[in-house]
């Protein structure tokens, strides 16, 4: 019989050290992305916060973070998607139900939902950005009455790379909240709104006093939509983002993911707009994080 609570134990003090976790779930979801249902062993809670991520490993091709996209009030297992980005995406694609994959964490800071109770919330999401954000909005949409009106937007590239389709449409069914989702690029199917994601906020309805902005996508959104935020009056620590670039031990050793001194997979990936705005930024591969988004 294995002791759920040694297995806990061991997951806070070995953070070096992976713990075994079964597929239960896994299916493609898009021509890109896979979604994995994960149980870890003893069938314990990984007990994270809405925003943070887990260290992923495969033994023979390493091991790379990947964010948590479910709620902390799914109990007995996680969710995972996964973009085929590299080798150890690509090994993970390959895994199916009943295989063994190692975890570490979880690590980083999530989503300050203790601040947020009570409070609207705007959502703002762009493509892949949907996959940590879908763990705040299922602990949300768990604990409904805990907060304000919820708002989310949508955006991909194309319709084809909307994630979580079942869910959106409960989302978009749903009275308690409202729903807005747009492409950059419409095929002849669509028959929703074409444009940016930043064209759906100014039809937003704002109380900024009392409202928190969740903000998750490419880097090069971030300095648009935090731009059309600002005009709507949010103050600047209750805009939140998540950083998640470069990120690779999870433990602040290799120095990946620093900016300016601090260590994203420590501090972060999720700061407010506060903490952010007077970053000189830093590029990688083409990507930045903007300097005064």
């Amino acid at each position: 019989m294995i002791d759920k609570a040694i297995l806990l134990e061991k997951m806070k003090t070995s953070p070096y050290k992976p713990m075994k976790a079964r597929i239960i779930e896994a299916k493609m979801v898009t021509e890109n992305e896979k979604f994995f249902k994960i149980e870890l062993e003893g069938k314990i809670n990984l007990s994270h916060e809405p925003g943070q991520f887990v260290m992923v490993s495969i033994f023979g091709f390493g091991e790379a973070p990947i964010s948590v996209c479910s709620s902390p009030t799914d109990k007995g297992f996680f969710d995972l998607t996964v973009r085929n980005v590299g080798m150890l995406t690509n090994a993970l694609h390959k895994l199916n139900e009943g295989d063994i994959v190692g975890i570490r964490g979880p690590f980083g800071r999530g989503f300050p939902v203790d601040n947020m109770f009570g409070y609207d919330i705007v959502i703002v999401a762009g493509g892949l950005g949907i996959v940590p954000l879908r763990s705040l909005i299922r602990y949300i949409m768990h604990n409904r009455n805990d907060f304000g009106d919820v708002q989310i937007l949508l955006g991909c590239r194309t319709p084809r790379e909307f994630l979580f389709k079942e869910e959106t449409k409960e989302w978009m069914r749903r009275t308690e909240i409202k729903f807005k989702c747009t492409v950059d690029r419409a095929d002849p199917d669509w028959k929703g709104n074409v444009g940016l994601v930043t064209s759906l906020i100014p039809g937003v309805d704002i109380n900024p006093v009392k409202t928190y902005a969740v903000v998750v996508g490419p880097p090069v959104m971030y300095k648009f939509v935090i731009l059309k935020l600002l005009e709507k009056a949010i103050p600047d620590h209750q805009i939140i983002v998540s950083l998640e670039r470069r990120m690779r031990c999870g433990l602040g050793k290799c120095g990946h993911c620093q900016i300016e001194g601090i260590y994203v997979c420590q501090s972060g990936p999720v700061f407010n707009y506060a903490q952010l705005k007077d970053f000189r930024g830093e590029c990688h591969e083409g990507e930045c994080y903007e300097k005064k988004i």
